[in-house]
């Protein structure tokens, strides 16, 4: 029976083609006028069920969550009036502006998760259909430092820092379809596919006081501001005197703030549809995902559902990534990293997981990250008990730039200790090293006596998560690395 039905279909074929070119053009007509009837997705006043309508919006809710994270952190930025600390903790600006901090930042910062303390940070929101911005950028010598660009999707839009060889000075950041007269001076203009974007510099800091003084002369000239403040001039701000503000976004239970609130989504996303173009080949999705707005809109009793099915997405799909066996790429020893950090394009799965684990990861050749919150049999990491990482003599991060290992708790925040110790790596010149030039670190919640102490990371007296950063990673650890296993002693 299949001979008999490929034969008849290589008849048909040759049939086909044995036509007249006349009859071959006009059939390829046809098809093409086939081809600009489909519909992109549902068509207009289609019956939509209840539970059509939940599993979309978990859907909706999936793809739309870090989008919605960083529309809503705009709006934080619309209500500072001036470069300044929130809660003494977290650096805020003016939007299209930018704001520094002048050391590390606090443990008590709850803006972000998974902060560092090995680099000063910045940062800022910037509306590019309101103007360009202009970042100004110092003479960093030999420091290592990195100016992160990014768009709405936490996608990077730019290459700036040490490991790309850029140099002192202004570079303009666009948005979509800007066509304006780029002015003289301008080192260099990035192009946003999104009119929000972000910038966030970090600056490599020796835990030293003499480097905390060197630092500060060259953060003061980091700055961001509209172009039509640009005048060809470096401007300068002593951001060891800014102001700090009371912070009026609180933190729940040592979580990171909320930016995204399940039950005021689906409030929000239609305006994220229209602020995020569609990639190519999105369309259809962006249409399917409209449909269902309207449906909504035009059936009230549907709306509790859309409701319910972000309230529960954010309970099944996105609660999980707050632990780090849930996120990223298992690459040997219960670690997993982030192969396209800033660079997720369509690959929603890795961009909100890695939005709720750590939202502004840099692209692998700025930094690599690795993390994990189990031991080296599986087992989950809990302070009850006490750890050892050894780094052999050749698994010690190789990096142009800085490497670190910082200590979470299970919200992925410092665990604040009396020893105010919350990372460990080349910032730390005591570091012990074992006579073989290997490298045993420790983590428990009492300090270890001798040698050990230079080498030791408190841990809480339960659940913990460990996140290893390597800084402009040199290519052996582009093409593969796996941190050894920690060991419960």
């Amino acid at each position: 029976m299949k001979k008999v039905i490929l034969v008849l279909l290589i008849i048909t074929f040759i049939s086909c083609n044995s036509n007249k070119k006349d009859d071959v053009v006009s059939a390829n007509e046809s098809v093409k006028d086939t081809t600009k009837s489909v519909v992109p997705g549902p068509v207009p006043n289609v019956i939509m069920t209840k539970e059509y309508v939940y599993q979309m919006g978990k859907q909706m809710y999936f793809w739309g969550w870090p989008l919605v994270n960083m529309h809503n952190r705009v709006l934080v930025m619309r209500k500072v009036p001036e470069p300044g600390l929130n809660g003494g903790a977290v650096p805020v600006a003016p939007v299209n502006h930018l704001c520094m901090t002048s050391d590390y930042i606090t443990p008590a910062e709850r803006y972000v998760a998974c902060p560092n303390q090995d680099v000063v940070y910045g940062f800022g929101i910037m509306q590019l259909n309101e103007s360009p911005v202009v970042v100004q950028v110092p003479d960093f010598g030999d420091r290592f430092w990195v100016v992160q660009l990014g768009n709405q999707r936490t996608d990077g839009i730019a290459k700036l820092g040490a490991m790309y060889g850029s140099k002192k000075g202004f570079y303009l950041i666009v948005g979509p379809g800007w066509n304006g007269k780029v002015p003289d001076g301008i080192t260099e203009v990035f192009h946003s596919d999104t009119n929000l974007a972000f910038v966030i510099p970090r600056a490599f800091l020796n835990n030293t006081p003499e480097d905390r003084k060197a630092i500060q002369p060259v953060i003061n000239q980091l700055m961001a501001y509209p172009l039509n403040e640009y005048d060809g001039k470096v401007k300068t701000k002593e951001w060891a005197k800014i102001p700090s503000f009371p912070d009026p976004n609180k933190s729940e239970g040592g979580k990171e703030v909320a930016f995204v609130i399940p039950e005021k989504f689906f409030a929000e996303l239609p305006s994220i549809l229209q602020e995020v173009p569609a990639f190519k080949g999105e369309e259809s999705m962006y249409a399917s995902f409209n449909s269902v707005l309207d449906a909504v809109k035009k059936d009230s009793t549907l709306m509790p559902v859309l409701t319910k099915a972000a309230i529960d997405a954010e309970k099944e799909l996105i609660e999980p990534f707050r632990q780090f066996k849930n996120v990223g790429v298992p690459v040997g020893n219960y670690w997993n990293t982030t192969k396209n950090g800033a660079a997720f394009g369509t690959d929603y799965l890795s961009r909100t997981s890695a939005a709720r684990a750590n939202i502004f990861v840099n692209q692998p050749q700025e930094t690599i990250y690795y993390n994990q919150d189990l031991d080296g049999k599986g087992a989950e990491l809990n302070g009850k008990s006490n750890y050892t990482i050894t780094f052999p003599k050749d698994l010690i991060p190789k990096v142009k730039g800085f490497w670190s290992l910082t200590v979470y708790d299970h919200n992925h925040f410092f665990f604040i200790n009396d020893a105010k110790i919350y990372s460990l790596g080349t910032k730390n010149k005591n570091l012990k090293y074992n006579q073989d030039g290997s490298l045993t670190l420790y983590f428990q919640n009492e300090k270890p006596s001798g040698d050990k102490a230079n080498n030791w990371l408190p841990v809480p007296k339960d659940k913990f998560g460990l996140l290893l950063r390597s800084y402009w990673p040199e290519e052996s650890m582009l093409k593969g690395y796996t941190p050894p296993p920690l060991v419960k002693g």
